[in-house]
């Protein structure tokens, strides 16, 4: 597979949920760090009240949201780096946050980058780029798989359920607040705010 043919004529929501088990990887200076991803959230652009394209808003923060599918874009929330990728074709707005992953590889890295054990190191959107030591928007406007940050289309973990449910600390205007837009893989213990009780940590919620 393609990243073109990856995101061709499908819905946000549905390659936000075919994302969750993609690998995800980032090559810095330092070394090699990844993870699956285990956490998504769709936006859907000019319509989505909570999404930075709602009703055209177009600038210089948001420019990388207008560009082709697979590009790149990385904004800054109270000082905190967060990373998403476009969707839809050039000129179409919508895009899809990474809000958490699985570690698989440069953990000891991960850990000297952000300080924590266990499932708090990655379970957040500014959590894992944290630890992967991605701290500035170098990379924002850029196609995924151009640069040291890599998406592996090829293959796949696949979840046992994946289960759809309200984005969160999105906007309280307009109509989109509570839209099932948050995709997870169930029972994965890097997903946000994952009760323990709600935690598979036999198999993490992937299918043998």
């Amino acid at each position: 597979m393609t990243s073109i043919s990856f995101f061709s004529q499908r819905s946000t929501a549905v390659i936000a949920q075919d994302l969750l088990g993609r690998k995800l990887t980032y090559a810095s200076s330092e070394g090699i760090v990844g993870g699956y991803i285990v956490e998504t959230e769709a936006y859907l652009g000019e319509e989505d009240s909570t999404a930075h394209a709602f009703k055209g808003r177009r600038s210089s923060f948001n420019e990388a949201l207008y560009g082709p599918p697979g590009t790149i874009y990385i904004y800054t929330l109270r000082g905190l780096y967060l990373f998403n990728l476009v969707a839809q074709e050039k000129d179409v707005p919508q895009g899809i946050l990474i809000r958490a992953v699985e570690p698989c590889c440069g953990r000891d890295l991960m850990e000297r980058h952000r300080p924590k054990s266990g499932f708090e190191l990655t379970n957040g959107p500014a959590k894992f780029m944290e630890a992967w030591g991605i701290r500035d928007k170098k990379l924002n406007g850029t196609l995924i798989g151009t640069g040291p940050l890599s998406l592996t289309l090829r293959q796949r973990r696949q979840p046992q359920q994946i289960i759809a449910g309200p984005r969160i600390g999105v906007s309280q205007r307009g109509t989109a607040t509570f839209a099932p837009l948050r995709f997870y893989v169930a029972g994965n213990p890097y997903v946000s705010n994952l009760r323990k009780r709600e935690m598979q940590l036999t198999d993490y919620g992937w299918k043998k």
